[in-house]
This record gives C-alpha cells, sequence and structure tokens, in this order.
C-alpha cells in the first residue's frame, strides 16, 4: 500500500506538470491578445471622451432652447478663446496667429456695434478669392435663425483696402447681402508669431452687389458718401415752399432820391439883396 501510494502521488505530480507545460504558451498568446485588446480598447476610449468633450461643449451652448456663436465656434474650429465674442480678438493675441487673409477652418471675429453689442463670430468652410469666402456660423440674425446652425453662408468684404475689417453677409436670398458689420479679421489655429498675417497682393475690386440697408461701421469709417450725404440733407417742407430772396438783386437795387427838406438859401440870398440897386 506504501508502494502504491508513493506512485500514485508521482502519477499526480506528473500529470500536474505535463498540464501546466502545455497551457503555458495559450496563457502567454492570451496574454498578448488582452494586451492589444486593452490598447485598443484605451484608444477607443480617448476617442470617445474627446468627442464627448466637443459634445459636452455644444449643450453647454443650448441656453434658452439656441446655440450661441461662441460655444458653436470653439467645438467646430478647435480655437479655444475665452470672453464673448467681441473679445476674441484681443484674448487670442499671444495663443493663436491672426490677420488679414481668409483661411479655411479659421475663425472670422465681428465688431460689437449698435445692432450687436456682443459682437459674433464664425468659422470659414470655404474661400472663393480674396474677396468672398462662405461661413458656418451660429445664431445669426434672420427668418428662423436665432439658435440655430446655418452652413455656407456667402460673405463678401466690403473694405476699401480689402483687409476685411467690413463685412456683407448673405441673406440667404439670391445674390442679396445685409448691412455693412466692422470686423477685426479672422483668427488662426496655429501658434502667434507676433505679426498679423496679411496679403502683399494689390486690393481685389469689390463685387458688385445690392444696396446696404445700413452702414454700423462708425461714422468716421464709412467714407466720403456719408458726409457727401450729410452735406446734401433735404430741407424741411416749409423751408422747401418758400422761394429764395434774391440776395444780389436786392443789394444792387437803386435808391430813389428823396426830396431835401429845409430852408432854401436861394430864398436867404434873395432878401440880402433886396434894396439894392441893380446894375
Amino acid at each position: 500500500m506504501r508502494v502504491w501510494g508513493t506512485g500514485a502521488r508521482t502519477i499526480a505530480v506528473g500529470s500536474f506538470l505535463a498540464l501546466s507545460v502545455s497551457l503555458l504558451p495559450q496563457q502567454s498568446l492570451a496574454t498578448i491578445h488582452d494586451g492589444n485588446n486593452t490598447s485598443e480598447q484605451a484608444t477607443q476610449s480617448h476617442g470617445r471622451a474627446v468627442h464627448a468633450k466637443a459634445a459636452v461643449r455644444v449643450r453647454h451652448a443650448a441656453r434658452g432652447g439656441g446655440l450661441s456663436c461662441v460655444p458653436f465656434a470653439r467645438a467646430d474650429s478647435g480655437i479655444e478663446v475665452a470672453g464673448n465674442a467681441w473679445q476674441w480678438w484681443n484674448n487670442a493675441a499671444g495663443t493663436y496667429a491672426r490677420g488679414s487673409v481668409p483661411e479655411a477652418g479659421s475663425v472670422l471675429a465681428f465688431r460689437a456695434n449698435g445692432h450687436m453689442h456682443l459682437g459674433h463670430v464664425a468659422v470659414v468652410s470655404h474661400v472663393v478669392n480674396p474677396r468672398e469666402i462662405e461661413i458656418d456660423h451660429a445664431n445669426w440674425w434672420g427668418p428662423g435663425m436665432r439658435g440655430g446652425v446655418a452652413r455656407n453662408i456667402p460673405v463678401v468684404d466690403v473694405s476699401e483696402a480689402n483687409d476685411w475689417t467690413a463685412v456683407r453677409v448673405g441673406l440667404g436670398r439670391s445674390g442679396e447681402f445685409g448691412s455693412v458689420y466692422p470686423t477685426y479679421g479672422f483668427i488662426y489655429d496655429r501658434p502667434d508669431t507676433g505679426t498679423l498675417v496679411a496679403s502683399a497682393k494689390p486690393a481685389t475690386p469689390k463685387p458688385a452687389l445690392n444696396p446696404a440697408p445700413r452702414d454700423l461701421r462708425p461714422p468716421a469709417e464709412r467714407g466720403w458718401q456719408t458726409y457727401e450725404e450729410v452735406a446734401q440733407a433735404p430741407l424741411d417742407r416749409a423751408s422747401a415752399a418758400r422761394p429764395a430772396r434774391p440776395v444780389a438783386e436786392t443789394v444792387a437795387q437803386p435808391v430813389a432820391e428823396q426830396p431835401r427838406k429845409g430852408l432854401d438859401f436861394s430864398v436867404i440870398l434873395n432878401l440880402f439883396n433886396f434894396g439894392k440897386p441893380s446894375h
């Protein structure tokens, strides 16, 4: 019985060792596959986290049932600038490059004005030529546009120097554009070099557009047409009804000679000569 017990233990130990050796490669291979799966899962998790972060930014933008332009521009362009839209241009200095040359993916920064107190930002989706671009933006004024997103909207630079400091935005109707809006320029998704990006080419002629409903730039930036219109302002109806006085004729009108009043000196001389003998 002692010999059988020893043999049984030997057989059991041998079987265990054989089973361990046969399973060792499979465990190693399983470990490799598990490592690859872990790496793929980490990549997928990172991608989901990035998209979730962008989605959260957009969701945070929806307030009062609408999407404002600033969070949309951040999520759509990847350019992270703090502040309201009118503050983006100055806040981007030192971090993002800026300039007056349109590029796809850059952000066009609108200045604040009497009609749009917080400014506006829009993402350039396509550059047509040095004067014309297309933009994607949110919460722009217009029929059905408040809080919504509009894409591939035409924008034309109407500045004299072709430096994108004044633009008109398409109204959604063929060939028609809205008021003149003052702008800063473009913010690019690359580091600031300390120099504003500018074009060395001559200014491109402005295209022919429908008359602008309003010019929202400061009066000093509107050009000579504004001052000419002020100088030629129409008179009121009462002034227009009165005929103009011929000033020159009134001055040149001769004055009738009035008869002299007083004593006649010839009569006095005759009195002195009264009684004198005549020669």
